[in-house]
């Protein structure tokens, strides 16, 4: 099966065909609850109607031109994203593919910024350890993860990581005279679900404003409504000089985001930055069905009730096989005692054996990671925990 691709994936075994609201099927018949969103993608679920006819109504009109030119949708688009991120101090959007052209925007923005201002030798960017930040050699150089570096270097000079929770230790990463941006994750996806404190964010906002550092939020998978407010910022009544932004902002057609308040919102000129794909129509036409969804107050409440809900049935269970729960929203880590990939493959097995099968990720060999749609019923949580609780014995 799938001898035509090169090996970057580790493929569990089934094939899918199709899907509605929470539930995958395979090529067999067999139904999946789907815990993962396709990575915190499908943030409205599978055939999302809204969705479906906004993705088919735009490609009979119009699928692609290029940013020669305007297109209606990807207008409409830029003006509801920017709403949606005005509380922020959002002001100009640039329209990319992916979340890793987002964080390359976004590292752009800051060495130019910091260029203009104060001349060469200010490049750096500090993220932190346990980052992820993207696959590009520029992303991957600044994604603390050694795990994720080996045979890819020599990487993208003038990256530095430091410790997620030190605020000494940041302020000794964030020397003025040689640092541009501080990119951060508000809460860290890839290596477990770790949302940074408070305290830390406060402390990371204050240090980059003295210093005029832009202090940079990659949303990339915590963005979009999936910790119960629209960016996971809110949660921390920080107001970022950027924000990126991708994964569940179409609902599963490609599209990224590099947002911009005052500091960096006039950073770009002509010439430089560019994407081929970037705002085409039917992304654009997507990410408009999804905002008119997920910007709404009532529903972002809805996603914070239901994480709360997992979380708390979680930690009502028999803690022995339990570690510690890390969760904000829809977006939960499960640190278990034992090692994750045999869970992730008995969710498929079950299904194949008859039953109800279940989608979890993991995030490191131990941690079990759940992001499921945001349209998730309560019985559909009460089922897929159910499903999770066996699984883990």
């Amino acid at each position: 099966m799938g001898d035509v691709f090169m090996h970057t994936y580790h493929r569990l075994p089934v094939t899918f065909t199709q899907g509605q609201g929470v539930w995958l099927v395979d090529d067999q018949g067999k139904r999946y609850l789907d815990f993962t969103a396709g990575i915190a993608v499908n943030c409205l679920g599978h055939g999302y109607p809204p969705l479906v006819k906004a993705v088919a109504d735009q490609a009979a009109k119009l699928i692609h031109t290029s940013n020669y030119y305007h297109n209606s949708a990807a207008l409409a688009f830029a003006e509801k994203l920017i709403a949606a991120c005005a509380a922020q101090g959002m002001q100009k959007v640039f329209l990319a593919n992916s979340g890793a052209e987002a964080n390359e925007g976004a590292c752009k923005i800051a060495r130019k910024y910091s260029f203009k201002k104060y001349g060469a030798g200010r490049h750096r960017i500090v993220t932190l350890k346990g980052s992820f930040h993207g696959r590009t050699i520029t992303t991957l150089s600044a994604t603390g993860q050694e795990r994720f570096h080996k045979d890819f270097g020599p990487f993208t000079e003038g990256f530095r990581f430091t410790p997620p929770g030190d605020i000494d230790a940041l302020d000794r990463a964030l020397d003025p005279e040689v640092t541009a941006g501080f990119l951060v994750e508000p809460v860290q996806g890839e290596s477990g679900v770790f949302p940074q404190t408070a305290a830390y964010m406060e402390a990371a906002a204050r240090l980059c404003a003295e210093r005029d550092i832009l202090f940079m939020a990659d949303e990339i998978q915590c963005g979009v409504g999936r910790t119960g407010a629209f960016l996971a910022c809110e949660n921390y009544g920080i107001r970022p000089d950027v924000v990126t932004l991708a994964k569940g902002l179409a609902g599963g057609i490609p599209i990224g985001a590099v947002l911009a308040g005052e500091k960096a919102a006039e950073v770009f000129a002509a010439g430089d930055h560019g994407s081929t794909f970037g705002g085409n129509p039917l992304a654009a036409a997507a990410g408009l069905a999804v905002l008119e969804v997920v910007t709404k107050p009532d529903f972002l409440q809805e996603i914070a009730r239901k994480g709360a809900r997992i979380e708390a049935a979680l930690r009502s269970w028999n803690q022995s096989k339990i570690r510690e729960i890390r969760s904000q929203g829809l977006m939960v880590g499960i640190d278990i005692d034992g090692d994750a990939a045999p869970v992730l493959e008995a969710g498929i097995t079950r299904a194949q054996n008859g039953e109800a099968g279940l989608l979890i990720l993991s995030a490191g060999p131990r941690t079990l990671r759940l992001l499921p749609p945001y349209v998730i019923s309560d019985g559909e949580i009460d089922q897929g925990l159910d499903l999770l609780r066996r699984l883990t014995g």
